[in-house]
């Protein structure tokens, strides 16, 4: 019984998905921000500011030391954390890999993200890497999503509040372009997840925004 469970195992991770799935979760793990602030920035980003290894912590906390620093590691650490889920989705796609893995490679990018192995499993908040894998996969709800954040970004200027109103609207364009789920595999499932994951690492700024303590973004 337990030989059987094992060969199981690893016949799935040793499988064309199995593979992918890891390298998912794998190269969504890379910490950008963290590497980008420590040996660009000479700044362990853990521990400085929210704690967090996203851009808007990287530019909030390196911006006290330098400025223009703090852009360019910002706007890097947002594009690196956008592309790496995208990329193996690309490649996957590229070898013929069907819609539901596709959807499976995008969760465990955000999921890698969130709960880095190279970090202890600890992370970001996942809306860089979630932005980018909705994005190959699904554009059109993801752009409206894209227009929403910039749209309250530049009003509210609270990264977190605005990231959370964009996976709102992510969620309802979705729903109201593809009612019957998501082109290919006619359920909305994997968008939840993603959009859970997100929405559970944000309770602490949640907390925060509650209390009126929440950071903004000048």
């Amino acid at each position: 019984m337990l030989s059987s469970i094992l060969q199981g195992f690893f016949d799935l991770f040793t499988s064309f998905n199995g593979i992918f799935y890891i390298i998912a979760y794998l190269v969504g793990g890379i910490p950008f921000g963290y590497l980008l602030a420590k040996y660009f920035g000479g700044i362990n980003i853990k521990e400085h500011g929210s704690g967090n290894i996203g851009a808007t912590n990287v530019l909030r906390v390196l911006k006290e030391k330098d400025p223009k620093l703090a852009k360019k590691l910002g706007a890097l650490t947002l594009f690196l954390d956008a592309i790496k889920g995208a990329v193996v989705i690309l490649i996957a796609k590229y070898l013929g890999a069907n819609d539901y893995t596709l959807y499976t490679i995008a969760v465990l990018a955000v999921l890698g993200h969130c709960y880095s192995p190279f970090l202890g499993f600890e992370g970001g908040k996942g809306v860089a890497t979630g932005f980018g894998v909705l994005l190959t996969l699904i554009p059109i709800p993801s752009l409206i999503a894209l227009v929403v954040w910039f749209v309250f970004a530049k009003v509210i200027k609270i990264s977190s509040l605005s990231s959370l109103i964009a996976l709102l609207s992510i969620i309802v364009s979705s729903y109201i372009l593809y009612p019957d789920g998501l082109p290919n595999i006619h359920t909305h499932a994997p968008l939840l997840i993603i959009a859970f994951i997100i929405f559970y690492k944000h309770i602490p700024n949640i907390k925060r925004l509650i209390t009126k303590q929440e950071g903004r973004v000048v």
